[in-house]
């Protein structure tokens, strides 16, 4: 018999690369897969940037977080007319977003560090050796705290500085919805779920999330979740969702 999930909405893009197991599950259980991000970043105005009363060029150091904070930076900057030293350093997160400031300057070892491990305390760690520097953080408007706490608490000299948003991805008028099952990776998804189906009944549409705080906004939002990753014998959403399907097709 049919498995009753037959179309199911990720909210994500979609893979680069055709290896990803999202076509392997697809194929495996004949389900059709569609990716749709329910969220969107988009960039703040130079007017907006303005009124925050920031001036990059008063910093002597950046820290990156995210490849969409660099490029989000560097495009600021472009519109603002604004030329960023060669004596600018930079702080990263992981050695892959370190990388990808390729795009943008003539990459030296000298004035680029970054955490060996992706944990924000060792960032912190590295930029407390580099104390005397006035740090920039370009982050979303809606940001975790972590960084900016720790940072504080080794008194560092930073600002924060807001040049990029995240909002709803809105459904156009003739856009179809009629999935058996939606994927979410962020209290934002949910957030964007309502706002664009305000009368959403859920019914025997099957929720699955990716995260504690993503499992904690499908419940607050009096919505019933089906399927829950990361757990023990399911370490991604991919390994959840195969879990889940295989179950069903079993118990038909």
């Amino acid at each position: 018999m049919a498995l009753n999930i037959k179309k199911m909405l990720v909210s994500q893009p979609k893979p680069a690369s055709e290896k990803s197991p999202y076509f392997d599950i697809a194929e495996k259980y004949g389900v059709e897969i569609n990716f749709r991000p329910f969220i969107k970043v988009e960039p703040v105005s130079p007017r907006e940037f303005r009124q925050q009363k920031i001036s990059i060029l008063d910093h002597t150091a950046v820290i990156f977080t995210a490849r969409t904070a660099i490029d989000h930076f560097f495009h600021l900057c472009e519109e603002l007319r604004v030329t960023i030293p060669e004596t600018m350093k930079y702080f990263c997160m992981t050695e892959a977003i370190a990388v990808y400031l390729q795009k943008y300057i003539v990459y030296r070892k000298r004035k680029i560090f970054y955490g060996q491990t992706g944990k924000v305390e060792d960032l912190v760690t590295i930029i407390a050796k580099h104390a005397k520097e006035k740090y920039l953080v370009p982050l979303s408007d809606v940001h975790k705290e972590d960084l900016l706490t720790m940072l504080e608490a080794k008194k560092i000299n930073f600002t924060r500085a807001v040049m990029y948003r995240t909002v709803s991805n809105d459904f156009t008028d003739g856009e179809k919805f009629d999935y058996d099952m939606l994927v979410f990776f962020s209290p934002s998804g949910i957030s964007s779920l309502l706002k664009n189906f305000p009368d959403f009944k859920q019914n025997d549409i099957k929720i699955g999330c990716f995260g504690p705080s993503t499992a904690k906004a499908v419940k607050d939002a009096g919505l019933r979740l089906d399927v829950e990753a990361p757990t023990a014998e399911a370490p991604s959403m991919t390994a959840a969702l195969d879990l889940y399907l295989k179950k069903q097709q079993n118990e038909k």
